[in-house]
């Protein structure tokens, strides 16, 4: 179990949200939340980032000590999604997987990229709305292949274990039988989500194709490994911050009373800024 720990203000540059675990003890939701919440049954933990239907965009910052999920800035703005219809923020809980890392400097070799240089992200699609900084457990569907301005960024879709319906959902031929539309949707989002902001569409490997559970599988587990080299000091690190308190033999692991200190040079959490008026607007654009 796990519970979240604010610090600053909502909807400004100072708000951050850290994890402790049941001991009490500050955690990165980068490194030290273990990746499988059961190896034998392929069962991982997920670091929800963005409730599903909200519109911030947060996210695990990987360059700051113990990593805090924080919202995005883009010259000098908090970053919100548009609503791109009929899409209503995110159509999923999104999130991350901890203890995976997309290395920048290694190409992929089916699409050709190379890495975002982040943990690999997971759009959950059950039928809870979770809560920013939750950690649940998810079982593996498929991946899609997002090319994110030249990068590879691995689209993970999972379900939630406890979800009513995860019994019904052990392939992404299921997803495509019982929510039907909900993949298309997904690649329209995924294409379109940067337009608004006066970007390209994004494009996608295998001709916008999911590929299957075990190809998913695989991808987390090469990014896993990318990890595990990183935290060891094993691949550089560049501007990534590897600051834990739980990987006991990482060079970057910290005391608890180091990471308290970490935590506490921020302000306490308060009242924040009212969200712009424009964040529920809707963005009407042509379907290429």
């Amino acid at each position: 179990m796990y519970r979240v720990e604010e610090r600053g203000r909502v909807n400004t540059s100072s708000y951050r949200l850290y994890l402790r675990n049941a001991q009490g003890q500050i955690v990165s939701p980068f490194h030290d939340i273990p990746l499988w919440a059961s190896e034998s049954q392929n069962v991982f933990n997920m670091v929800v980032e963005v409730p599903r239907w909200t519109n911030a965009k947060m996210e695990i910052a990987t360059k700051e000590p113990l990593n805090p999920i924080k919202q995005d800035i883009k010259k000098g703005n908090m970053r919100f999604v548009a609503n791109i219809f009929p899409h209503k923020g995110y159509i999923w809980n999104y999130g991350a997987l901890p203890q995976t890392w997309e290395d920048p400097t290694h190409t992929d070799e089916l699409t050709g990229c190379v890495g975002d240089n982040d943990p690999i992200d997971v759009c959950e699609i059950g039928t809870k709305v979770c809560t920013r900084g939750e950690v649940i457990q998810v079982k593996v569907l498929g991946t899609l292949a997002l090319i994110d301005e030249g990068e590879t960024d691995w689209k993970i879709i999972a379900i939630d274990i406890k979800d009513p319906e995860a019994d019904k959902f052990n392939s992404i031929d299921d997803v495509r039988r019982l929510k039907p539309g909900y993949l298309e949707a997904s690649v329209d989002w995924f294409r379109r989500y940067k337009v608004p902001d006066g970007k390209a569409e994004n494009q996608f490997a295998f001709n916008s194709e999911f590929k299957d559970k075990d190809f998913a599988i695989n991808v987390i587990k090469n990014t896993h490994a990318s990890w595990k080299a990183l935290v060891m000091r094993k691949s550089p690190t560049g501007e990534i911050n590897c600051t834990n308190t739980m990987v006991s033999d990482s060079p970057f692991l910290c005391s608890e009373t180091d990471a308290t200190a970490v935590v506490e040079k921020l302000p306490e959490f308060g009242a924040g800024d009212s969200m712009p008026v424009d964040v529920d607007k809707w963005w009407y654009g042509k379907k290429n």
